[in-house]
């Protein structure tokens, strides 16, 4: 058996939407299950995110920490944003992220990592980009609000990060799934030069290049 998500669709008998925000929706739909009965099935609909691991030329992660309403915690987390734009090409809109909330470019780019932040309650794709060849961004900075205006920033080392995320102390699903997908790479055959490129297809969140 070759261990690889597949694609696969059950009947939906019926679908609602009982709530629909600015960015997210809840849907509930009536899925038909292979032995013939339906149950009902209720998840957040999400236009996907991506998230940057900026790595500088010491070897330090550029982190973040802001304030997440529903866990009421202030977490530590890599720059990240919404697919705003259906088909919106996911490099593209991690490089705005970067810029917007760090003030920051990189001239090489890879994929990380992509993964599913909840598949059992939520739609929501994430892909995780490596950037590095890091440098500060030409003009003004962008004005930010909200939870944003009172972010903190810091460089980390890998390991770092990595012990804390083991030790419990870090628990924002895209730094998570990126530092650890970095100590993977580092340590796996070809390094980072082995990643997939920036425009690697992704079939949860397909695009154009």
């Amino acid at each position: 058996m070759e261990i690889k998500d597949t694609s696969e669709t059950w009947e939906t008998v019926s679908t609602r939407r009982p709530f629909e925000g600015a960015k997210t929706a809840v849907s509930s739909d009536v899925v038909r299950m292979p032995d013939g009965a339906t149950v009902r099935r209720d998840y957040q609909v999400h236009p996907g995110s991506v998230c940057v691991l900026a790595l500088d030329e010491a070897g330090q992660v550029l982190v973040l920490r802001q304030y997440r309403h529903p866990v009421r915690r202030k977490l530590w987390e890599l720059p990240a944003g919404l697919l705003d734009v259906p088909g919106e090409n996911p490099l593209h809109a991690a490089q705005r992220e970067l810029y917007e909330e760090a003030h920051v470019k990189a001239d090489d780019w890879r994929v990380l990592v992509d993964f599913y932040a909840s598949p059992g309650g939520s739609d929501e794709a994430i892909r995780v980009f490596l950037a590095r060849d890091l440098a500060e961004a030409e003009g003004a900075r962008f004005e930010v609000s909200e939870e944003e205006a009172d972010m903190q920033f810091a460089r980390i080392p890998p390991a770092e990060l990595v012990r804390g995320v083991l030790a419990g102390e870090l628990g924002n699903p895209g730094l998570v799934a990126g530092v650890l997908a970095l100590a993977a790479a580092l340590a796996g055959e070809g390094g980072l030069d082995a990643l997939r490129p920036a425009d690697a297809p992704w079939s949860a969140r397909p695009y154009e290049a």
